[in-house]
C-alpha cells in the first residue's frame, strides 16, 4: 500500500469521524439548555418616561421583511436635519435604553433612527432570536439608506452610533460606506478573537469546549433544516448562557423590557470569533469616537486601543474607569452621553447651526 493511500484512508477516516461526530451533536436529545428567564419579580427594567409622541414607528424593507425602527425627529426644523442611526449590542433590541438615548438626541436638534435587527423585537425574520453578524450588517445598511430617503433628513449628514457588539458593526460600515459623517462606538466589540480568548480564559477548557459544543449544534441543525438550539442570552456567572460575565445579569435586569425574550439560537458561539471590525479601520474616512471601559470584562480595552491606532487622526477616544455594563447607568451614562453630545454637534452641525448654539 503507497504512502498517497494511506494519506487518504486516514484523511477520509478523520473526516468520516468528524461527520458522525457532528451529527451526533445535532440530534442527541440530552443536549436542551434550561431556560433563564428574568422573572417578573426580580426585573426592574428603566423606564422611557418620554412621550411617545417624540416618534414615530416605521418598517424598513431587507431582504423580503421589515425592520421595525422609531423615527425622531425634532420639532422645530426648517430645513434638513442630520440624522443618527442607531443600533443595540449583543442580543439588545431598541426598547432596552436605547430611546433614552435618541430623545437626548433629538433635543439637540438631531434626527435619530432607532432600529432592531431581523430575527429581534418588533422586526420580522425567521427564525426568532437569531444573532447572524452578516444580515445584521445588512440591516445596518438598509437603515442608513432608509434614513438618507427621508426629506426631512440632510443625505450628507448621516452619523452612526453603536455600543457593544454594534460598536464594531459601526466601524465595518463607516469603513465600506464614505458617505458616512461620522461615527460613536461605545464600549466597542471591534475583535471577536480577543473577546473570545478573554470568555475561553474564565471558563477554562471544560467550560469552553461545552459552550462550542451547544453552538456545533445549533449551526449544524441550521444545516439539516431542523428546528434553532436556542440558549439564554444573559445569566449569572456559573449560568449556562451566552453572556455570565459579572454585571451581565443585572444589567439586562435593569434595561430589558417585561416581554423581554433571553434566548438566542447558539450558533453565534461559533461564530463571532471570526468577526473582526478592527481590520476594516484603515479604510474608515470619517471621524469615530471610540468610548472604552477601562475594566471591560466583555470587549477588552486592547483592542479598542488597536482600533483607534487603526483609524489614526480619525479616531477620537474617551477612557473611562468602569466596566462594560456601567456605561448604561446613572453618572456614568450621563457622562459618555455628555461626550458623545459634544462630538455629534462638532461633526454634524453646519456653521451657521454652530454658531447658533
Amino acid at each position: 500500500m503507497g504512502i498517497g493511500v494511506l494519506f487518504f484512508m486516514i484523511l477520509g477516516f478523520i473526516v468520516a469521524v468528524c461527520i458522525i461526530y457532528l451529527l451526533i451533536v445535532a440530534v442527541i436529545p440530552w443536549m436542551k439548555v434550561p431556560s433563564l428567564s428574568i422573572s417578573d419579580e426580580d426585573r426592574q427594567p428603566v423606564k422611557d418616561r418620554r412621550a411617545e409622541s417624540e416618534r414615530e414607528t416605521v418598517l424598513i424593507p431587507v431582504k423580503g421583511v421589515h425592520l421595525e425602527a422609531w423615527l425622531y425627529v425634532p420639532s422645530d426644523i426648517s430645513g434638513t436635519v442630520p440624522c443618527i442611526v442607531m443600533g443595540h449590542g449583543f442580543g439588545g433590541t431598541k426598547r432596552m435604553g436605547l430611546g433614552r438615548y435618541a430623545s437626548r438626541f433629538r433635543e439637540e436638534g438631531f434626527a435619530v433612527l432607532v432600529f432592531d435587527y431581523r430575527y429581534f423585537g418588533g422586526s420580522e425574520g425567521t427564525p426568532r432570536q437569531l444573532i447572524w453578524i452578516p444580515s445584521q450588517l445588512e440591516d445596518w445598511s438598509a437603515a442608513i439608506e432608509y434614513a438618507r430617503s427621508l426629506e426631512r433628513i440632510d443625505s450628507s449628514r448621516i452619523a452612526l452610533w453603536g455600543t457593544s457588539l454594534s460598536g464594531g458593526h459601526v466601524i465595518v460600515k463607516a469603513a465600506s460606506d464614505h458617505g458616512i459623517a461620522c461615527a460613536i462606538a461605545q464600549c466597542p466589540g471591534v475583535d471577536g478573537r480577543a473577546s473570545a480568548e478573554l470568555t475561553f480564559r474564565k471558563l477554562g477548557i471544560g467550560g469552553a469546549f461545552r459552550m462550542i459544543v451547544h453552538g456545533q449544534r445549533d449551526l449544524v441543525r441550521s444545516w439539516m433544516r431542523l428546528s434553532p438550539h436556542k440558549m439564554p442570552i444573559v445569566g449569572k456567572p456559573g449560568d449556562l448562557a451566552l453572556l455570565t460575565s459579572e454585571g451581565a445579569y443585572e444589567a439586562f435586569r435593569m434595561q430589558a423590557p417585561v416581554d423581554f425574550i433571553n434566548e438566542a439560537c447558539a450558533r453565534i458561539i461559533v461564530r463571532a470569533d471570526k468577526y473582526r471590525p478592527i481590520k476594516e479601520a484603515p479604510g474608515v474616512r470619517c471621524p469615530v469616537l471610540l468610548q472604552i471601559c477601562n475594566f471591560d470584562n466583555i470587549t477588552p480595552g486592547e483592542a479598542a486601543e488597536k482600533t483607534a491606532a487603526s483609524l489614526g487622526h480619525f479616531a477620537e477616544v474617551k477612557h473611562y474607569p468602569i466596566g462594560h455594563f456601567d456605561i448604561y447607568e446613572g453618572e456614568n451614562f450621563e457622562e459618555s452621553l455628555h461626550d458623545q453630545l459634544i462630538f455629534f454637534k462638532k461633526h454634524l452641525s453646519t456653521p451657521s447651526e454652530k454658531a447658533s448654539r
